[in-house]
């Protein structure tokens, strides 16, 4: 049985209304002001409907099954913005909003993750679970290994640099095996909360085992809620970058900050939310899950699959980038194990990964 508040009623009922709006102004050549401010409101909308549905599915599932399912709808933007980019010709927005969306998780949407993880633990340390953390580095670092060979290869001028389609579709779908035989198993030995088994001295015989109350929302309810949402922040992340242009051109912002910061901010609102969300309510495990699923499945699944999707449509796709994201992959793969990869983190962590993201942003401007 779904039991929702008067309050939650109403929040749901008015980001109907936003979007609505916000499709109503695309569509119907509303001026470019409007239209962004009501494409704004209703993307946060969107991801907040997200972020309030992640909660009672997490207590049905463990948080690897919960994050991977949030992670998965958050992702839906950066895909449709990057099949419409391809199928226009527009490389350039293609490749920075793949790259943009793993700079904006790793380093923005977690580190503020961190910031206020580690303000809400009593000893100001957040801690979590060592294993996704290090699974996502490693997923993270044999991507960056493929794009690095490619930028080497190109900037030697060798025999390989003449055959990169054929290098990235190869990369493409060993990348797709590493990740599926990564995500079967850790998505199986994910745990409900309350499933893990208990020593048998830890609970008196006599004890009877508490009764834990039922999630609030019905399964059928929480899920139509993430597919929804989930969906419709697609659309209005492309009516957002859309209504965004015009101030793009008058204020002379390169193509690749475009990508890069604009497109990669608005199509991760929902992680945003959802991570800062459960981080500020203690739930560390989720919170890491929501962000660091995202970094994996966007550098090992989603910018792999984009690659073979490529070949259908009017531009390719590749691996090759430019030399100053090669370069800011690499560290952000490094720094990236170099924080979360012992299971803790303090808030000055936190805005290290956000100071980096911001420097990033800023050369992006220039480029």
């Amino acid at each position: 049985m779904s039991v929702l508040s008067r309050l939650e009623r109403s929040a749901l009922a008015a980001i109907v209304l936003l979007t609505v709006l916000a499709g109503t102004a695309e569509y119907g050549g509303w001026a470019a002001v409007p239209s962004f401010a009501l494409a704004t409101l209703s993307l946060a909308g969107l991801a907040w409907i997200v972020s309030f549905a992640t909660e009672p599915l997490g207590e049905r599932f463990g948080p690897g099954v919960t994050g991977m399912m949030q992670s998965t709808l958050g992702n839906l933007p950066e895909l449709f913005v990057v099949i419409f980019a391809l199928q226009k010709g527009e490389t350039v927005v293609a490749q920075t909003a793949l790259i943009g969306s793993i700079f904006a998780n790793a380093l923005l949407v977690l580190g503020l993750v961190l910031v206020v993880g580690s303000r809400r633990a009593p000893d100001g340390i957040m801690r979590f679970s060592v294993k996704l953390p290090k699974d996502t580095a490693t997923l993270l670092q044999v991507t960056v290994f493929i794009i690095v060979l490619l930028g080497l290869s190109l900037a030697a001028h060798d025999p390989a640099s003449h055959h990169v389609n054929t290098i990235s579709a190869v990369g493409a779908v060993c990348l797709l095996i590493v990740y599926g035989t990564w995500v079967v198993p850790y998505l199986r030995a994910d745990r409900a909360p309350g499933d893990e088994p208990a020593a048998a001295d830890e609970v008196p015989e006599s004890e009877e085992p508490e009764e834990r109350p039922g999630p609030r929302l019905s399964l059928r309810f929480t899920l139509t809620l993430l597919i929804v949402a989930g969906s419709a922040s697609a659309f209005v992340s492309d009516w957002f970058v859309n209504a965004l242009e015009p101030a793009i051109v008058q204020l002379d912002i390169s193509q690749a900050f475009a990508g890069l910061v604009i497109v990669a901010i608005a199509g991760n609102a929902v992680e945003n939310v959802a991570g800062l969300v459960l981080a500020h309510k203690g739930r560390s495990d989720l919170a890491i899950s929501v962000v660091k699923n995202s970094v994996a499945q966007i550098a090992a699944f989603l910018f792999p699959l984009l690659v073979l999707v490529s070949f259908a449509l009017k531009t390719n796709l590749t691996f090759a980038l430019a030399p100053v994201y090669i370069g800011a992959l690499v560290l952000t793969a490094l720094v990236l194990d170099q924080i979360t990869g012992d299971g803790e983190a303090a808030e000055f962590e936190g805005w290290a990964l956000v100071a980096l993201y911001v420097i990033l942003a800023t050369v992006t401007l220039y480029e």
